[in-house]
């Protein structure tokens, strides 16, 4: 048997569940009873019902699973407790069917610099949240504060415990209301924080940690370098330095808008010489790795699977996407708002990859719950330890696999995806 593969003792029994109270558009009133701190937009779609609505701080339930300094090591790097405030909220979409009662819940997690639209709602004819709504789930989906915040409302507080926390304020809300099982599932770096919140939620409803495309502990070289990372975004904090952008919006904006005009960037073969907006986009996207930057090091090679060849000048370059068509990508960034990353998140996933236990840590042994985990070949490439931590620590049910071909963002945008990687979900 491949030591990757679930095994060992069958999974405890699954305490009895009562259906929800409501489906439907009532079941989205109920939702937006219980959450409520903002003003709600209803959706209704050809065959779906949507609800979006922002959720503001001061709500009785806080949502927090575990109060601060429990010792459990997964606390922030610089010892703040307080995770956002202010005026700034994180947004809950909601996905039901009109008519069917959810036979469970998935909690979906965008990527970073990414909201709940651009990541699963892309792109609009078929996407991974109207697939699992398909299948029969309620889709909640969370987008964090940073996509509606300014450079200036981003703070050294928004690390990866404090989006935990906003995201066990939903669950707590939510699960005693619905009395469904549920799901936690994300790509990036949301599926860091899916494990994340897998690992401080005891709750038996909870029954799989579904992780698209992310990196647990390195080894050796890897993990030296995350530290490396992880040192270098704590010094820009240090320095005041809260919110980066990739700038990812405006390069694909600018490769759609007008592909052939000259980018800012030297064209490898001729510094002299600059990409045309279309080579520099498709250049960045596939080969990601080798572009400056602290943490782009991360990928086995690119955001999208795809060939780029060099001709005789900028404007003779040939390339495409292989899973992904740029067309796609414009409509999924079009979708965001602010496309910040805060840098105490960053700082964060970076300790996380370094797995030395200086900073963020996540509790490995604390996953409970069934863990299908998928990572990419082109994307972060094949580094299991993350999945064997959790099997070590005595979880049988760890799937990991490695899917062949596709690059980091394809396993959610892919025209492919709903045949290759969604059937694994």
């Amino acid at each position: 048997m491949d030591p990757r593969q679930p095994g060992g003792q069958p999974p405890p029994p699954s305490p009895p569940l009562s259906p929800p109270p409501v489906a439907g558009a009532a079941l989205l009133t109920l939702i937006e009873r219980t959450l409520s701190t903002g003003t709600a937009v209803h959706l209704p779609g050809p065959d779906f019902l949507r609800l979006t609505l922002p959720l503001f701080d001061g709500d009785p339930d806080d949502g927090s699973r575990d109060a601060p300094g429990d010792g459990s090591g997964n606390g922030s790097e610089d010892g703040a407790t307080d995770g956002p405030s202010g005026a700034v909220p994180f947004t809950v979409d909601v996905i039901a069917d009109p008519a069917r009662a959810p036979r469970g819940v998935v909690y979906l997690l965008p990527g970073g610099g990414l909201n709940f639209t651009a990541s699963f709602l892309t792109p609009g004819a078929r996407n991974l949240a109207q697939d699992l709504r398909r299948r029969g789930f309620l889709v909640v989906g969370l987008t964090p504060r940073e996509d509606a915040a300014r450079p200036g409302d981003v703070t050294a507080e928004w690390g990866l415990a404090a989006h935990r926390r906003d995201l066990a304020r939903v669950v707590d809300a939510l699960d005693p209301v619905l009395r469904l099982p549920y799901q936690y599932a994300g790509h990036s770096a949301g599926a860091a924080l899916a494990l994340d919140a897998a690992s401080h939620d005891p709750s038996p409803r909870l029954r799989r940690v579904v992780v698209l495309d992310t990196t647990g502990p390195l080894t050796g070289a890897g993990a030296v370098r995350a530290a490396a990372t992880r040192d270098a975004y704590a010094a820009q904090l240090a320095a005041g330095t809260y919110a980066s952008d990739a700038g990812l919006a405006g390069l694909v904006s600018r490769a759609v808008t007008d592909p052939g005009g000259p980018s800012p960037a030297p064209w490898p073969r001729d510094p002299a010489l600059r990409f045309t907006n279309a080579g520099l986009a498709h250049y960045a996207l596939i080969h990601t790795a080798e572009l400056p930057g602290p943490a782009n090091w991360i990928y086995a090679r690119g955001h999208s699977a795809g060939t780029y060849a060099f001709g005789a000048t900028p404007a003779e370059d040939r390339f495409t996407l292989t899973h992904t068509p740029l067309t796609l990508w414009h409509a999924a960034t079009a979708a965001l708002g602010s496309g910040l990353v805060p840098v105490a998140l960053l700082r964060d996933l970076c300790a996380a990859w370094a797995g030395d236990g200086t900073g963020y840590s996540l509790a490995w042994d604390r996953i409970g719950a069934e863990v299908l985990w998928l990572t990419t070949e082109f994307g972060r490439g094949d580094h299991p330890r993350g999945a064997d931590l959790i099997r070590a620590s005595g979880n049988p049910r760890v799937t990991y696999r490695l899917i062949p071909g596709y690059g980091h963002a394809d396993a959610v945008w892919s025209t492919t995806a709903a045949q290759d990687i969604w059937p694994l979900l």
